[in-house]
């Protein structure tokens, strides 16, 4: 199945905007988004209808206002139980999927998106259809790593509130907003919209999903867990299954992740659904540092949907760790043409750097700033990534300023931790960064790279006992976890050597101090003619030698028990 990312579908009329261009500014001034149309007021009413076509847009506009597109397309419940069931065929799917709160393939979300653009071009009042085109926007702008799609979502999501407030019921928009806040890593926003749909319909369960990825990135993780209880709770099944493995991951819990992966997993039944699940237990594998088993469900996802790009990158990297660039190359630009993601740019940048090839790692590192900043004029919040990059490629002193404001601005994650601990470490001032890296290890779960700076840190500190265990950590936990960190990993722990036979000499008790030893005794004067040995002069008995007045005598030392047993016991 191809599921290359590609241009929706325009609405069709005179009046709506050209066909984006991924290289041209988006959009064109004074124009509205492709595939949106323009001011309602300048809408025309349609002519009208056949019955046949205003009964099937009235089926698909009852049911689009049920559903909402968040990370996957997530359902809103519909009231109205009598609404025509769909027609078969992709949007059907794509509904279907929403009903379990499921991601819906590429092909039927292009379809989603392109019915909905068809249906508010000529039905501008619906705010349930708006709120759909809105989210799948964002969930198109997401797998497709193209931001544009996130100020489409935005005006679209916008015009449902300007329709129907939320206030008057139009939750779906309200999700939906939370939804692009956290596609644009703007966490704080997305608890304000999500918490206000909590406090208005707590029992509404597409909303938690994005409480949890919003509390995950401002660092809360009791926030998250009784997130993901109350999603679990609400809609039990692949969907919560998949929420609770992560959260067991992010608490360092591996067997539970890996068991409740594998439930939800078996459980799939849909190919997207099947993919996401084969996917997060390819990354559990490569995490506990296994990259054979990697591979193995990185390929089972993959024969599924062979442009699923969460897993073709996720196979480069395990494919990396076995020696085998070439293949590892080859998936990651397999990847990138999927779906441009800074992250893969960066890994990718990082493997050609640990080859050696610098002119190739030099041109990654180019495509990576030139994506942050495509991003950012987009409204999405690359910060962290960004930091990561400069503290470890660039300018370290730059990446503790965008750090700092980062963690500032409430996004406290174990992620964030560790990146700023990193920079300051890099920019000379370790004192400084080992409260972040240590809170990075306490609260990120069993990642080895923050071990692995944690230990760095530690050792430039000259606190070379914890340093050890934590380099050790590292490598223990997952051996090839970077293909430039890894091997600087196991040289930091040869140059500090082995710890001392017994330990380290401050952590042994002080011997005891010896007793003073008694003065040695006179000898007795040679004893007279007619003076027995051992009789003063004049007949009386000479003193018994002893320790001189006021000390008292050391007892001898008791006598050892002999190691062979009598031949009476």
């Amino acid at each position: 199945m191809d599921v290359t990312p590609q241009q929706p579908p325009k609405a069709p009329g005179p009046d709506l905007a050209p066909e984006y261009a991924p290289d041209a500014d988006w959009p064109p001034p004074g124009q509205p988004p492709p595939g949106l149309p323009p001011d309602p007021v300048s809408l025309a009413e349609p002519p009208p209808a056949t019955m046949r076509t205003t009964l099937r847009r009235a089926a698909f506009g009852m049911v689009a206002g049920a559903v909402l597109v968040t990370g996957a397309v997530v359902a809103v419940p519909d009231d109205d139980k009598d609404a025509a069931p769909p027609v078969p065929g992709p949007v059907s799917r794509a509904m279907t999927a929403t009903a379990a709160g499921s991601p819906a393939s590429l092909s039927d979300l292009t379809a989603l998106i392109g019915d909905r653009q068809k249906w508010v071009g000529t039905h501008p009042s619906d705010a349930g259809s708006w709120a759909v085109l809105g989210s799948a926007y964002v969930e198109w702008g997401r797998r497709a790593a193209d931001p544009a799609y996130y100020t489409r979502a935005e005006q679209a999501l916008k015009r449902s509130l300007d329709v129907r407030p939320g206030e008057s019921g139009n939750t779906a928009a309200w999700v939906g907003l939370a939804s692009l806040a956290n596609a644009r890593h703007d966490f704080v926003t997305a608890k304000k919209w999500g918490e206000t749909v909590r406090a208005r319909q707590p029992k509404e369960w597409s909303v938690y999903p994005e409480l949890i990825d919003a509390y995950n990135g401002l660092g809360d993780r009791k926030a998250a867990i009784t997130a993901v209880e109350k999603f679990t709770a609400l809609r039990a099944g692949v969907p919560a299954l998949g929420r609770a493995a992560e959260m067991y991951r992010d608490r360092g819990w591996r067997e539970d992740a890996l068991a409740t992966a594998q439930d939800a997993a078996n459980r799939a039944t849909a190919p997207a659904e099947k993919t996401a699940c084969l996917a997060r237990l390819g990354e559990l594998a490569w995490e506990r540092g296994e990259p054979k088993e990697a591979v193995a469900q990185y390929g089972a996802a993959l024969r599924i949907d062979k442009g699923h790009h969460v897993s073709l990158a996720g196979r480069a990297r395990a494919l990396a760790a076995l020696g085998r660039t070439d293949e590892a190359l080859r998936d990651y630009q397999a990847a990138l043409a999927k779906s441009p993601r800074p992250a893969y740019l960066l890994e990718l940048g990082e493997l050609y750097e640990s080859l050696g090839l610098d002119g190739d790692s030099v041109d990654q590192y180019e495509k990576l700033r030139a994506a942050l900043d495509a991003g950012k004029a987009r409204g999405v919040d690359e910060s962290l990534l960004l930091g990561r990059f400069e503290a470890a490629h660039g300018d370290a002193d730059a990446a503790v300023e965008v750090l700092r404001a980062e963690w500032d601005r409430g996004h406290r994650s174990a992620a964030v931790a560790d990146a700023l601990g990193w920079a300051l470490h890099r920019s000379g001032d370790s004192d400084g960064a080992l409260e972040y890296a240590e809170r990075a290890v306490d609260t990120g779960g069993q990642n080895a790279s923050y071990a692995y700076h944690l230990g760095m840190v530690q050792r430039a500190l000259n606190d070379y006992g914890p340093a050890r265990r934590h380099l050790e950590e590292a490598l223990r936990t997952n051996p090839t976890f970077s293909p430039l960190d890894a091997p600087l990993a196991q040289e930091a722990l040869d140059t500090m050597g082995q710890p001392p036979a017994g330990g380290p000499r401050d952590m042994r008790p002080d011997p005891a101090p010896e007793p003073p030893q008694a003065p040695e005794p006179e000898p007795a004067a040679p004893a007279g003619p007619g003076q027995d040995a051992g009789q003063a002069p004049g007949g009386a008995p000479a003193p018994a030698a002893g320790p001189p007045a006021g000390q008292q005598a050391r007892p001898s030392a008791p006598a050892q028990p002999s190691a062979v047993p009598s031949a009476a016991g």
